[in-house]
């Protein structure tokens, strides 16, 4: 009796892992399967450049019939194409609704592709709202997928845009995943895969050779040259079209960098091949390389009429279109701007600056709504990502308790005997289960709550500090007397003063305003702001000081720093010491740095021999005016005591005893 028992088990033990190893083999079987439905929708998505209306409308179509015959599968990879051309096509919120419903769906399905295509769409949106990371996350876990079904094709591509994701921070990993991308594109034998491939390559090249590596100039323009030969040879088979141009882009401006002289012929023909594409396929960003890398070729060639020529056809060519480019007209102009100077066409110069301010306060405008919706579009994201894990939690238990009961209706078979004890802890089992879900859920919930009210307030009060900030760097008063003087030079017909001054203003007016809304800057950028705003206080006070700024042999002028945090106390040290001091007396300001690399810091100290604090209180005493500068720099400090214990400043009298009028501040910035 116990040798048949025996015999039965190991021949159902066999009989198992048969039925396994067939399961296993039509599942594989089934990931790899394409459907009439995918063929339909990624026809569609081959239409996005040639055709967007009939692109959205053949997939839409594709996912109306999978809806219709309920297939899952289908849905997901119908939601990622659309979400993949939403992406093409700009639009934010369809991409985001998109690329969630397919990552949602996907959780129901078992197939590797589908898992594959929705991982690849969530993908694609978080490298879209500049969620590195987690845009990583997702690719490299559907590059993992689609390489276990030797989707060589998607690989490819995926391969490129992960290497992309890695430069520059990590060249070992650019040249890893461009490689793969190599493999998977030769394995496809598509010329679409291949192409994006070796632009991939092309991009790791070209870092090369901004890294230093000159000598494999040559190298990186014969793989551009037989990259370009692949695309003309296979034109038609090519959807991407703006890979095409990015090619001709990438091997002009390598002919740019190149030994001088420099090969123009080529240079110009890949250019125009490049501008062609452009205006065929409205692609924006070739368009705005093309006619950029022209102009500034005519530029340093001293053609300067030529490239006021290209440069004015860009911004005709992009008046015409249905919409408007701000970026593309303000970078147009800003070039034009500079053509103006080297050719002294002051007129022509204020013409294009009035256009060019316009232009760059809309682009500006723009780029701030970007990046709100870019940061609700991550706080929402997140917020279903967590919901998602909380259903997959939910399922998972639910598969628990139901391996659970089968369990114990196994235990019930084999004895009553056992039944009561078997139904008590089952009971017990589920009812502690149910109240660890609970408390899950609840705990869920609240950091949901939690994360919502932290982002608002987190974002409400750096826009706040930010406006804030700005407001106090740009002061009314230095805005109007800076402007009134370069006006009095003007009627003094003291024409290239005042146009030097006026474009230090402007620069000024820009570095602020870039600058308020970056975290970090380089102490090089920092001194060039100080500069520029000194002297321009300077011009303001007839020039009744002078200054000096030096750093000590111990400093790095490519530290990051906090950007505006020094300007403040400039500005009281002009305005409340060196400016009430008699004409007679010349000022002198005078601004050193040192560094302490062990604690991450650095010391600026700021003199002026100046009427002193004493005399200066007496003086404010009578004023209404209230300068809220250095509140604000206070108030960012200590916030950023924090991290950086030292942070801070303090403001001391000049030694009396030795015949020294003015103030000396010390401010501690940390380096981040």
């Amino acid at each position: 009796m116990h040798l048949k028992t025996t015999f039965l088990t190991a021949e159902n033990d066999k009989f198992k892992a048969l039925f396994c190893f067939f399961i296993l083999f039509f599942s594989y079987s089934n990931a790899q399967q394409i459907s009439s439905i995918e063929k339909m929708a990624s026809y569609g998505y081959d239409k996005r450049f040639s055709d967007s209306a009939s692109c959205k409308k053949m997939q839409l179509l594709a996912l109306d019939l999978a809806k219709k015959k309920k297939n899952i599968d289908d849905e997901v990879i119908c939601y990622s194409y659309l979400a993949l051309t939403q992406r093409r096509l700009l639009h934010l919120k369809e991409f985001t609704r998109y690329a969630d419903t397919a990552y949602i769906l996907a959780q129901k399905s078992n197939k590797i592709r589908v898992k594959a295509f929705a991982s690849l769409a969530m993908g694609a949106l978080k490298s879209y709202i500049d969620d590195k990371p987690q845009a990583l996350d997702n690719l490299l876990k559907a590059y993992e997928l689609f390489t276990s079904i030797n989707a060589h094709d998607q690989c490819a591509k995926i391969a490129s845009d992960i290497s992309y994701l890695f430069s520059p921070s990590s060249p070992e990993k650019v040249k890893k995943y461009a490689k793969e991308a190599l493999y998977h594109a030769a394995k496809a034998g598509d010329p679409e895969s291949q192409l994006y491939a070796r632009l991939a390559f092309g991009g790791y090249l070209t870092d090369q050779l901004d890294s230093g590596h000159n000598e494999n100039w040559s190298v990186a323009v014969n793989f551009f040259k037989e990259t370009i030969a692949l695309a003309e040879k296979n034109t038609s088979k090519i959807v991407s079209k703006s890979n095409i141009g990015i090619a001709y882009v990438n091997l002009a401006d390598l002919y740019s960098k190149g030994p001088k002289p420099i090969d123009e012929k080529a240079l110009l023909t890949n250019l125009e091949k490049a501008t062609a594409i452009a205006k065929k396929y409205n692609i924006k960003i070739i368009y705005r390389s093309a006619i950029g890398l022209q102009g500034m070729y005519y530029t340093e060639k001293g053609n300067y009429a030529k490239a006021e020529l290209l440069f004015i056809e860009g911004i005709k060519y992009q008046l015409s279109l249905p919409y408007t480019d701000n970026y593309l007209l303000a970078t147009f102009y800003s070039c034009l701007k500079e053509v103006s100077i080297k050719r002294k066409d002051y007129h022509a110069y204020y013409a294009y600056d009035t256009l060019y301010t316009k232009y760059n306060q809309l682009k500006y405008n723009e780029s701030t709504q970007k990046l709100l919706q870019n940061a609700d579009a991550r706080y929402e994201s997140s917020k279903k990502m967590e919901r998602i894990k909380q259903l997959e939690l939910e399922n998972e238990l639910e598969q628990k308790n139901k391996l659970l009961g089968y369990g114990i209706a196994g235990v019930l078979l084999i004895g009553l005997v056992f039944m009561f004890r078997s139904y008590y802890y089952r009971q017990r089992y589920y009812l502690n289960r149910e109240e660890v879900l609970k408390q899950e859920q609840a705990n869920s919930d609240l950091k949901v709550q939690l994360m919502e009210k932290e982002t608002m307030e987190n974002l409400a009060a750096r826009l706040s500090l930010e406006r804030r900030l700005l407001r106090s760097q740009m002061d009314p008063h230095f805005i109007f007397n800076a402007l009134g003087n370069i006006q009095s030079m003007i009627l003094q017909k003291d024409t290239i003063p005042a146009v030097s001054y006026l474009n230090k203003f402007a620069k000024l007016t820009r570095q602020i305003l870039e600058q308020s809304r970056k975290e970090t800057i380089s102490l090089e950028e920092e001194i060039g702001t100080l500069k520029n705003y000194i002297e321009l206080q300077q011009l303001r006070l007839n020039n009744n000081f002078d200054y000096a700024i030096v750093c000590d042999e111990t400093v790095e002028e490519d530290v990051l720093i906090p950007p505006l945090l020094i300007q403040p106390f400039i500005e009281n040290a002009v305005e409340h010491g060196l400016k009430p001091k008699p004409k007679e007396e010349k000022g002198l300001l005078e601004i050193y740095f040192s560094q302490q690399t062990d604690l991450k810091n650095l010391i600026c100290t700021i003199k002026d021999n100046g009427i002193g604090l004493n005399a200066s209180h007496k003086l404010k005493a009578n004023e209404n005016h209230q300068s809220l500068s250095t509140t604000i720099t206070d108030e960012r400090l200590n916030k950023m005591q924090k991290e950086y214990p030292n942070a801070g400043f303090q403001v001391l009298e000049r030694s009396l005893e030795s015949n020294e009028t003015g103030c000396i501040v010390i401010i501690n910035i940390p380096i981040v």
